[in-house]
């Protein structure tokens, strides 16, 4: 026959064991009476806030935790509770991080019964949900840059589209011009994704440029120190690189077997801007045209004045010279190669 002591010390045997397992659970957990006063509380409880057992116990919820959750809605909501069965679920509370940010506590509340059923009590959890948030937060700004980048790239290729002539040329010449700038469009988009911080210009070069170095004169890169062009700008320089190198296979030095394109570039100072030069020698001579056509015309609406980017054309006889200045920075570290698609 068991004595008082025995029951005693298994009692006293289960209550610790109870007590450590809760006391592994990461987040506070508080028990409450019908006065919203501290009953019991795991470990986690104490570290969070800071407190320990003795001045917590018997203390109202709303004086304890630096006073946090002493606030009107959730006071009335935690009243009904024991009463009414009702649970809290995910009740949101700001506070300020030791780092003077600001994070979120989500609480939540259930009737808790005892087992001989004469007492009930509340169950508070409470949850840090501040990294959940961000995480929430960045995947919407994702999003919604995903979808301005795409609305913006359903606009630039109906611009190609309406934009590219068709008087006096064949179903087949149209779908070249137009698919050799979408292709180029394409390129871009890919680039923007492949390192955040801006694309090396010379990878994107070498990118954008290898379909016409494989029927054309050759290419010579010659630029400076690495730059790399900031992720807004690499659609709208791609583009005008499209037309510049579509322009000189053509009319200019890559349609002539001795006719080459020299590329340089370099950040005058600490920036931010890079200075881009497109030479082209060797070809048929050349002058300006008397009207503007659509490589011109996609060129210029790149570059007005509120734009990035500003380019020039200079047509010399020897060869067009194209300047172009777009935001750039020095990275710190350059990719070997960029995967091609």
């Amino acid at each position: 026959m068991p004595t008082m002591d025995d029951l005693y010390r298994l009692l006293r045997s289960g209550h610790l064991q109870a007590q450590g397992i809760v006391d592994t659970i990461e987040n506070p957990l508080v028990v409450l009476d019908r006065s919203m006063n501290i009953v019991d509380a795991n470990k986690a409880f104490f570290e969070t806030f800071r407190t320990d057992r003795f001045d917590s116990f018997g203390v109202s919820l709303f004086a304890s935790c630096g006073g946090r959750f002493d606030i009107p809605e959730l006071r009335l909501l935690l009243a009904e509770v024991l009463p009414r069965a009702n649970a809290v679920i995910d009740y949101a509370v700001s506070y300020r991080r030791s780092d003077g940010e600001e994070g979120t506590w989500l609480l939540t509340a259930r009737k808790l019964q005892s087992p001989d059923l004469g007492t009930t009590s509340l169950l508070l959890t409470i949850v840090d949900a501040t990294d959940r948030y961000q995480l929430v937060a960045d995947k919407d700004m994702l999003v919604g840059e995903l979808r301005h980048r795409m609305r913006n790239l359903l606009g630039v290729a109906r611009a190609l589209a309406r934009l590219t002539t068709t008087e006096g040329r064949s179903a087949e010449a149209y779908r070249e011009d137009f698919l050799g700038r979408f292709e180029a469009l394409s390129e871009a988009q890919d680039l923007i994704f492949i390192k955040d911080g801006g694309t090396d210009v010379r990878h994107l070069c070498e990118r954008l440029l290898a379909p016409y170095l494989s029927v054309a004169a050759p290419l010579l890169l010659d630029g400076g120190e690495p730059a790399a062009i900031e992720a807004d700008n690499v659609q709208p320089f791609s583009l005008i690189l499209h037309e510049l190198a579509t322009n000189a296979v053509k009319h200019g030095a890559w349609s002539a077997t001795a006719g080459q394109v020299r590329i340089t570039w370099n950040i005058p100072g600490d920036g931010p801007l890079m200075h881009f030069r497109w030479e082209e020698t060797g070809g048929p001579a050349v002058a300006k045209p008397a009207t503007a056509g659509f490589g011109t015309r996609l060129i210029q609406s790149m570059t007005t004045p509120s734009a990035n980017i500003q380019a020039t054309l200079d047509y010399r006889e020897t060869g067009l010279v194209a300047e172009i200045t777009v935001p750039a920075s020095i990275p710190a570290s350059i990719p070997a190669s960029i995967p091609a698609s």
